[in-house]
């Protein structure tokens, strides 16, 4: 059986044991790269303080809406959630930024009315934040 190899020279030099080398140590430093940034990103989502979690809706009509959510965080902090109301066609209705203070415990079910000016199909939580 032969084995087909194109003409010398045809696609560039031969590859030599310096290149396959080369190419190796590409490999594994693109590698190490992916896992540092790998183990950042678990880092920085693990050590996020808060969360939250939408629980559920219901419209009161064509110019509200009340979005019912959990939000869990340090007991003793006080954070600003930003609450979104939004259309059929997934425009932002309706806005509201709600603060949810200290208590006792950790989670806290909050239900905030958000004020549209169409009517909302749905009712969301976009973001938490600490207040400092």
């Amino acid at each position: 059986m032969t084995v087909l190899q194109p003409p010398p020279g045809r696609y560039g030099p031969s590859p030599t044991a310096s290149t396959h080398r080369r190419r190796r140590i590409g490999l594994v430093a693109a590698g190490a790269v992916g896992l540092c940034v790998a183990v950042w990103l678990a880092l920085n989502v693990a050590s996020q303080p808060v969360s939250w979690k939408d629980v559920g809706f219901h419209v009161q009509g064509p110019q509200a809406i009340d979005v019912t959510f959990e939000v869990t965080k340090p007991r003793e902090d006080t954070v600003v959630c930003k609450v979104r109301a939004l259309s059929e066609a997934y425009a932002e209705v309706g806005v509201r930024m709600v603060t949810v203070g200290p208590a006792d415990e950790g989670t806290q079910r909050v239900t905030a009315t958000v004020q549209t000016t169409e009517l909302a199909v749905s009712g969301t939580v976009d973001r938490c934040d600490i207040t400092p």
